[in-house]
């Protein structure tokens, strides 16, 4: 039974030492020697005493950092993976929130960020790395871990302007990293291409299926993803033979023209998730290599990453839409109408889970966690936690649930969770700014703010400003100034009447 998903690296490193569990760069380690950075950083970081804390990782994405998650878990801590590029002021409101035990960095990087956070112990990770790896301490503090306490906790974008910190039980990334293998049919021959971020819940499909299996994880450089064109070679040159996309990338490499006459022959998975995903460049991708298999995957970050899955079983015309499947192992869909009744055939509701993999809810927020966290309205007789996704959706004649958009003020764009509330509240930062409304738009993947302003806004200035406040992947792709914005009987700001701006021209 396993309590602790790095328990997951102890087994493999039994089973599989002398195989390659990573390959970053020029970095080649079997699982043995994972095993005994991860214990090493363990240890270093037990000998701090930082009583369970979550650690924040701030280190690009790499080998290093995955020893370092494996270490966090063997001193009984939440890691936290930390985009890099995350403006300090973001950092602030997270940290604020987290009250982290430790941050770990290069040694390069530590003076700087034990300048803007004095308050956080800023822990270097070649000194944690070159400690002697304590068998004993480590054992007793693994021993303390529950299935049920926090693995990791990744922040995404909130209302308010406040990031929230999804917090994932270590259950639910076993589960998870069980059905992966299961279903994809990893094994120790499986080489497997990391393409999301380590902050982004995707890369658990990743790092943990791969490790379940004794399989091989390729690091794959950040840098790759701005050269489409050269992906395909990318995969062949390391002989890749699963990868988990974002359809974002999938849709620019077949936009490239870089699979017309590609042979991949290791080449057998090909997973998708985190927006939707065109057939038009699906249908490039399946032509160029009938062979695959190709997932259509579904999930939210509460939801350990995946809940749904569809593997592509026929031909689909380019203007027809793809479903999303069926529940995965240790999951269960309910999809709610109104009235919190389970909808019938090709009726809309609210798509709402049940299963092993729900968060344990939002760190250090009891009011946000509690209203989309509730208790299952169809189980009236025993409590059963479900999380509401705000997602619509419906079951088709065949059983298979179909996405339908959003029911709130939240998006998804190339990959990312986005609230625009908090994109306005950071835009309302901008001296000038009277008033503001972000809205998506989708035919251009973009996304629009439209200011209330005497100033002349010029987009490129403007973000400069914004990106004091919100990552890259927030910042919009077009200024509409307004004297004033249009608003509703009720005087909200009238969104429906800004987002019909956009398919007029304005």
């Amino acid at each position: 039974m396993l309590n602790s998903a790095v328990r997951m690296l102890q087994r493999s490193a039994v089973r599989y030492a002398d195989r390659v569990a990573l390959e970053d760069g020029d970095v080649l380690l079997t699982y043995a020697q994972y095993l005994q950075r991860s214990e090493r950083i363990g240890t270093g970081l037990i000998q701090k005493n930082l009583n369970r804390a979550p650690v924040v990782i701030m280190l690009p994405k790499s080998a290093d950092a995955l020893c370092t998650f494996m270490g966090a878990m063997f001193a009984g801590c939440p890691y936290v993976p930390m985009n890099m590029g995350t403006p300090l002021s973001r950092l602030e409101k997270m940290f604020d929130n987290l009250n982290p035990g430790a941050l770990i960095c290069y040694r390069a990087q530590q003076g700087e960020l034990a300048g803007a956070f004095p308050n956080i112990p800023v822990l270097c990770f070649e000194d944690l790395l070159a400690c002697e790896a304590d068998a004993a301490a480590l054992a007793k503090s693994l021993a303390r871990v529950t299935d049920t306490d926090p693995i990791y906790i990744m922040y995404t974008s909130g209302s308010t302007g406040v990031p929230k910190g999804v917090t994932i039980p270590h259950i639910g990334v076993i589960d998870y990293a069980h059905w992966v293998v299961e279903r994809f049919g990893f094994d120790p021959e499986t080489v497997m291409a990391s393409q999301a971020p380590f902050y982004f819940d995707n890369s658990i499909f990743d790092i943990y299926g791969s490790m379940l299996a004794g399989a091989k994880l390729v690091v794959v450089p950040e840098n790759m993803y701005m050269f489409p064109g050269k992906l395909p070679q990318y995969l062949k040159d390391h002989d890749i033979t699963s990868i988990f996309w974002v359809p974002s990338v999938m849709i620019n490499v077949a936009n490239s023209g870089a699979l017309e006459g590609m042979d991949l022959p290791k080449l057998k998975n090909i997973a998708f998730c985190g927006e939707v995903m065109p057939n038009t460049q699906l249908n490039i991708w399946r032509r160029a290599f009938p062979g695959c298999s190709y997932a259509n995957l579904y999930g939210p970050t509460e939801i350990s990453d995946v809940c749904c899955c569809y593997v592509v079983d026929r031909e689909f015309a380019d203007s027809d839409p793809l479903p999303i499947g069926v529940a995965c192992e240790n999951m269960r869909i309910h999809i709610l109408t109104e009235d919190n009744r389970e909808a019938g055939v090709n009726e809309q509701g609210e798509l709402c889970v049940v299963g092993s993999g729900l968060a344990l809810g939002y760190w250090n927020a009891p009011e946000i966690t509690a209203k989309v966290f509730v208790n299952n309205p169809l189980q009236p007789n025993v409590p059963q936690r479900m999380y509401r996704t705000g997602d619509l959706a419906y079951r088709n004649e065949e059983g298979l649930i179909m996405f339908q958009g959003r029911k709130d003020n939240q998006i998804k764009l190339r990959g990312n969770r986005i609230e625009l509330g908090e994109i306005e509240a950071a835009a309302m930062c901008v001296p000038g700014v009277e008033n503001v409304c972000a809205v998506l738009d989708q035919e251009n993947q973009q996304i629009v703010l439209f200011l209330e302003t005497k100033t002349a806004f010029l987009l490129r200035r403007f973000n400069l400003e914004l990106k004091k406040y919100v990552p890259n992947y927030m910042l919009p792709g077009k200024l509409v100034c307004m004297e004033q914005l249009p608003h509703t009987p009720n005087d909200k700001i009238d969104r429906g009447a800004l987002k019909n701006s956009l398919k007029e021209g304005a």
